[in-house]
C-alpha cells in the first residue's frame, strides 16, 4: 500500500487501484497516523488532530470507530496501549520520501513526488500547522531551481517569501528579463513594508544591486506577470492592431473584466517604450500629469514631444474629463506617442478608437465537464484554482453564474480552498458576502466582488442610479421602448452603457453580477415591480387581438421575446388586479405557445396563482384567466374538476374576450370571424375524438382561418385534415397537407419547433413507399428534438424511429429507441394519449399491452382507442384467436367511424383474418 499527502489524500494498494476513504474525519485520521509511519500515535494527539477543540463525548470510543472502518478499507492500523500505529513502510508514505530525498539533495526527484501543497485537505487545522509550514519550506526550497514559469506560480502564491522571490529574480535575469526581475524587487519591497513593516533582507538587496549592474536605461516598467493569461489571445492582437491603427485606443468593460492585464499583455508586446501609468489612487486635477511625469522619470511633459512611446493609463474612470483633455493635448503635441487607456466608459474625444473588454465566453448551461474545460471562462477558473483541484459539473454553474467576469472568476477560485465547488455554487445567490477573498497586494476595489461594483455606483449621478436599480426588475433584459417607460429617460441609459454597467443592443441587459447588486440597492421594488408589470400588461393587451390575425406573424415574436419578463412579473405580483390582469392578456399567447411549440409555459401554476390571490378584480379579467387556465388543466396539464369550476366562473362572469365566448353559450353566432373558426374547428375535432370524422366542419374551419391569416388555425386544420385522408388511404393527400402545415408553421415559430407534424410526415412518407424521404424527414426532427433539449421531443422522435423501424422488420433499432424513449418518460407527466402509444407500442415489441387501452379511454379519444384496439387484436391473431381479432379489429372500425387504410398492422391483421388457417 502507498500513501499520498502531498496533494489530496491519495491511497492505493499494492496493485495500484485506489482505497476509498471517504470522510473529513477518516482522512484526518490517516493523515496524522501517516505522518509518523510505524511508531504508536497517543489516542490524545488523535483526537486533538481529527477534532480540534470540539471533542467527542467519549474519545476512545470515537477513535476507535474510525479506526475500525479504517480497517474495513484494508488499511492496517494496529491498537497499542495509549494510541494506535500505522502498520506501513515508511517509504510507502510520500511526505516521509519526500523529506529523505531532499536531505539527500535530490531536489528534482523529490520534486516529482508534488502533486500540489502539502496536507491539502487538513492545511487549515491548527494541529497540522508545524507540518505544513516545514513540507511547504522544502517544497519552496526544491523550486529554487525550477524555470521561470514554475516560479511565477509559486511567487504568485507567496509574495512575501524572500528565498522564492530571489531564485525568480535569478530565474529572470538567467532569461534576459532583467527589468522583469527589478519590478519584482520594487514589489516585493512595497508589500514587505506595507504588511510586515520590514525592508527586504540583505540577501535580496545584494541580488536587486548586482541585477541592477548590468541593465541599460530601461524602456519599460511592465511588471513580469505572476500569472498565466487565460483567454484573451485573440484579444491581445486585436489591441495590439488597433495601437498600430489608432493613436488613441481605450479599453471598456465593466469592472473586473481584465481591462488592465489585457492593456498589460499587450503593451509587452509593443516595439519601444512602454509605460504603465496607475491612476486608480490618483484623485485631483493634477495628480494625472505628476503620475505620468514620476513614471518616465520627467519633469516636463514637453518631454515626450521627441519620443516614441506607449502611455497605458490605467483607471481613468473617475478621473475621465481630466484625462480626456491631457490625451489630446499630448496627443497634438507628441507626434511619436500612443496612448493606450482602461476606463469604464470612453474619453470621448476626436481619433479615440473604443474597444470594449467582454466577459470571457461561457460554456452553454447544459455543457458537460469535457466540453465546458474548452471554455476561457472555465479554463480561468481551473487555472486559479488549488492546485490538486479536481473540476466537477459545478465549475459550470459557477462561471456562468458570475457572467464570466475573470475577477469574479478568481474570487471564486480562491474560495475553493476551503469549500467544494458544488458548495460555492450553491452560496452564489448571496455572491457578495460569499466573494471576500481577493488578492492581499490587490488595489481595495478589487479585493471583494462588492467592491469592484462600489468603486462604479460611486460615480454615477442619482437619476443614473435610480434608472439603473429599476432597470435590475427587468429578467432578460429590455427594449428601449420597455426602459424608458419604467426606469428614465434614453440619455440615461446610454450613459450607463457607456460606463460598461448595461449592456447595450436591442435590448438593454445588465450583467447578472450587476443587477444582483442593484436589486439590494432598489429604494422601492414594490413600486419599481409595479410599473414593470403594468408595462408588460399593456404590451400583452395590446398584442392580443394581432395573436388572432394574420399580425400573429410578428406579434407572436415580440411576445415570445418578452416571456421572462412577464413570468417574473407575475411571480412578484401581489395584488390580484395585476395577476389577474395580466394572466388574462397573456392567456392566448400562453396556449399558442403550448400548441406551437409543445413547451410547458407557467399557464397552469402562475394563473392558478393569479386566480387565488385576494382583491378585487374586473369581472371580464377574472372570465378571461379562468377560461384560459380552464383550458390548460382540460389538456391533460393539471385538475380537471378545478377546471369545470373554472369554466362555470368564465361563463357566469361573462365578457367579450373570445377565450370567454368559446366556453359560452352560442359561439357559432358570434360575429367575431376567428371565434366562429376556433368554435367550428373544436366542434369538429370533438365529433372525430367521439368517431364521427367531420372532414366538412374541419374544411370551413380551414378557410375561415386562411381568410384571417391566422396560421396556428390554419396549421392545425391542416393537419388534422391530413389524418382524415391518410384514414381512407389517400396517402399523397396527407403527405401534402402535412408538408403545408410545417410551411405554415415555421412561419411562426423556428424550424424546430415543428417536429411534431414533421415526425407525422415521416411516418406517412414511409408508408407511402419512399423511405429515403421518410428517413430524411426523422433526421430533421431527431436533430431539431435534440437541439432544443425538449424531453417530449425527443420522445416522441424515440417513438416514430421505433415505429417505423418495427414496420421495416429491424426490431432491434425497434427495442433500443422504445427503451429511450421509456427512459426520458420516467419521473415525467406525460400526455395520456401519448403514454397510451407508448405501451401500444411496447405491446407489438413484448407481447405486453397492460394498460394500454386504459390510458388511451382516459385520453377519451376514440382515434386512439381505435389505434390501440387495432394491437389488441395483433395481440389475439398471435394468440390464434382469429375470431377475437376479427372482432377487436371490427370494433376499431366502429370506434373511430371509420376504417384506417393507412395502418399496416390493422391491413395485416385484415388479411390475416379473412383466410383464417384451417
Amino acid at each position: 500500500m502507498r500513501i499520498g499527502m502531498l496533494g489530496p489524500l491519495e491511497v492505493r494498494a499494492t496493485d495500484g487501484t485506489e482505497v476509498a476513504v471517504p470522510g473529513a474525519r477518516l482522512r484526518a485520521l490517516l493523515t496524522v497516523l501517516a505522518l509518523e509511519p510505524g511508531r504508536t500515535v497517543p489516542l490524545a494527539r488523535l483526537v486533538d488532530a481529527v477534532w480540534g477543540a470540539g471533542s467527542p463525548e467519549r474519545p476512545a470510543n470515537a477513535v476507535q470507530a474510525l479506526v475500525s472502518r479504517l480497517r474495513k478499507a484494508g488499511i492496517e492500523v494496529e491498537a497499542r496501549q495509549g494510541g494506535y500505529r500505522l502498520v506501513i513502510e515508511p517509504d510507502a508514505v510520500d511526505v516521509i520520501e519526500f523529506e529523505r530525498l531532499m536531505h539527500e539533495g535530490q531536489r528534482r526527484e523529490a520534486l516529482e513526488l508534488c502533486r500540489g501543497p502539502a496536507l491539502l485537505e487538513v492545511r487549515n487545522e491548527e494541529y497540522f500547522a508545524a507540518w505544513v509550514a516545514k513540507l511547504d519550506e522544502l517544497r519552496f526550497t526544491a523550486m529554487e531551481d525550477g524555470s521561470v514559469a514554475e516560479l511565477t506560480e509559486l511567487v504568485a502564491g507567496n509574495p512575501l517569501r524572500e528565498r522564492l522571490v530571489g531564485a525568480l529574480m535569478r530565474a529572470l535575469a538567467a532569461d534576459n528579463r532583467s527589468a522583469d526581475a527589478l519590478t519584482l524587487y520594487e514589489r516585493t519591497r512595497e508589500a514587505l513594508a506595507e504588511q510586515l513593516g520590514a525592508d527586504p533582507s540583505p540577501e535580496l538587496s545584494e541580488l536587486h544591486t548586482e541585477i541592477l549592474r548590468g541593465v541599460p536605461d530601461a524602456t519599460t516598467n511592465l511588471r513580469a506577470a505572476l500569472t498565466s493569461f487565460v483567454g484573451r489571445g485573440q484579444d491581445v492582437d486585436d489591441v495590439r492592431r488597433l495601437v498600430g491603427e489608432y493613436r488613441l485606443v481605450t479599453l471598456t468593460g465593466p469592472g473586473g473584466s481584465g481591462k488592465t492585464r489585457l492593456a498589460v499583455e499587450a503593451g509587452r508586446g509593443m516595439p519601444g517604450e512602454v509605460w504603465f501609468v496607475d491612476l486608480a489612487v490618483r484623485t485631483g486635477k493634477d495628480d494625472v500629469p505628476q503620475a505620468i511625469l514620476g513614471t518616465l522619470k520627467i519633469r516636463d511633459l514637453a518631454a515626450l514631444r521627441t519620443r516614441s512611446a506607449l502611455l497605458i493609463l490605467d483607471n481613468c474612470e473617475h478621473l475621465i474629463d481630466t484625462v480626456a483633455h491631457l490625451a489630446e493635448e499630448l496627443l497634438g503635441d507628441c507626434p511619436s506617442l500612443r496612448i493606450l487607456a482602461t476606463s469604464r466608459e470612453p474619453l470621448g474625444i476626436t481619433g479615440e478608437a473604443v474597444r470594449p473588454v467582454e466577459p470571457l465566453p461561457l460554456p452553454p448551461a447544459d455543457a458537460r465537464l469535457a466540453e465546458a474545460v474548452a471554455y476561457p471562462a472555465v479554463r480561468l477558473l481551473l487555472d486559479r484554482a488549488h492546485p490538486g483541484f479536481v473540476p466537477t459539473q459545478a465549475v459550470v454553474r459557477i462561471c456562468r453564474a458570475l457572467d464570466g467576469i475573470p475577477l469574479a472568476i478568481e474570487l471564486a477560485a480562491a474560495r475553493l480552498r476551503t469549500m467544494t465547488a458544488a458548495q460555492v455554487a450553491a452560496r452564489l445567490a448571496d455572491r457578495f458576502r460569499l466573494l471576500t477573498q481577493g488578492s492581499r497586494t490587490a488595489l481595495p476595489r478589487h479585493r471583494t466582488l462588492r467592491a469592484v461594483i462600489d468603486w462604479s455606483w460611486d460615480l454615477l449621478s442619482e437619476q443614473e442610479k435610480t434608472v439603473l436599480c429599476r432597470l435590475a426588475v427587468f429578467s432578460g433584459g429590455a427594449t428601449l421602448d420597455a426602459a424608458e417607460q419604467v426606469c428614465g429617460p434614453a440619455d440615461v441609459l446610454t450613459a450607463l452603457a457607456e460606463k460598461s454597467l448595461v449592456v447595450a443592443g436591442d435590448r438593454y441587459r445588465m450583467l447578472d453580477t450587476i443587477q444582483a447588486y442593484c436589486l439590494e440597492r432598489l429604494d422601492d421594488p414594490r413600486e419599481a415591480r409595479h410599473a414593470h408589470a403594468e408595462y408588460f400588461i399593456g404590451l400583452a393587451e395590446t398584442a392580443d387581438p394581432h395573436l388572432r390575425r394574420a399580425e400573429q406573424v410578428e406579434w407572436l415574436k415580440t411576445i415570445h421575446a418578452e416571456d421572462d419578463n412577464i413570468n417574473a412579473a407575475l411571480r412578484a405580483a401581489t395584488d390580484a388586479a395585476t395577476a389577474v390582469r395580466l394572466t388574462a392578456a397573456v392567456s392566448w399567447y400562453w396556449l399558442l405557445e403550448w400548441s406551437l411549440r409543445c413547451r410547458k409555459v407557467p399557464g397552469v401554476s402562475l394563473g392558478a396563482r393569479a386566480l387565488s390571490l385576494p382583491g378585487d378584480v374586473d369581472d371580464g379579467f377574472r372570465a378571461t384567466a379562468s377560461a384560459a387556465i380552464a383550458q390548460f388543466n382540460l389538456l391533460g396539464n393539471g385538475d380537471e374538476k378545478q377546471a369545470l369550476v373554472w369554466i362555470g366562473t368564465a361563463r357566469q362572469l361573462g365578457g367579450r374576450h373570445p377565450l370567454v365566448r368559446l366556453v359560452s353559450a352560442g359561439p357559432t353566432d358570434a360575429d367575431d370571424p376567428w371565434v366562429r373558426a376556433m368554435a367550428g374547428l373544436h366542434e369538429a375535432l370533438r365529433s372525430i375524438n367521439a368517431g364521427r370524422p367531420d372532414e366538412p366542419g374541419l374544411e370551413a374551419a380551414l378557410g375561415e382561418f386562411r381568410v384571417l391569416g391566422e396560421r396556428w388555425g390554419i396549421a392545425n386544420a391542416l393537419s388534422n385534415l391530413a389524418d382524415l385522408a391518410s384514414w381512407r388511404g389517400d396517402l399523397p393527400t396527407a403527405i401534402a397537407r402535412y408538408q403545408e402545415a410545417i410551411t405554415v408553421t415555421e412561419e411562426i415559430v423556428p424550424r424546430e419547433d415543428a417536429w411534431k407534424p414533421r415526425l407525422r410526415l415521416a411516418q406517412l412518407l414511409w408508408l407511402h413507399g419512399d423511405p429515403d424521404a421518410s428517413a430524411a424527414a426523422l433526421r430533421t426532427a431527431e436533430h431539431d428534438a435534440a437541439r432544443i433539449g425538449l424531453p417530449d421531443a425527443m420522445t416522441a422522435a424515440a417513438y416514430t424511429k421505433a415505429d417505423i423501424a418495427r414496420w421495416s422488420g429491424d426490431l432491434g433499432t425497434a427495442r433500443t429507441e422504445l427503451a429511450k424513449a421509456q427512459t426520458l418518460v420516467e419521473g415525467r407527466t406525460v400526455n395520456w394519449g401519448f403514454r397510451a402509444t407508448l405501451l401500444d407500442l411496447r405491446g407489438y415489441l413484448t407481447g405486453d399491452r397492460a394498460d394500454a387501452l386504459a390510458w388511451a379511454q382516459r385520453a377519451q379519444s376514440a382515434p386512439l382507442i381505435a389505434h390501440v384496439l387495432i394491437g389488441h387484436a395483433d395481440q389475439a391473431l398471435r394468440e390464434g384467436n382469429y375470431d377475437e381479432a376479427a372482432r377487436l379489429l371490427g370494433k376499431s372500425v366502429e370506434v373511430r367511424g371509420t376504417p384506417d387504410l393507412s395502418h399496416p398492422d390493422a391491413a395485416r391483421v385484415t388479411r390475416a383474418v379473412a383466410s383464417p388457417p384451417r
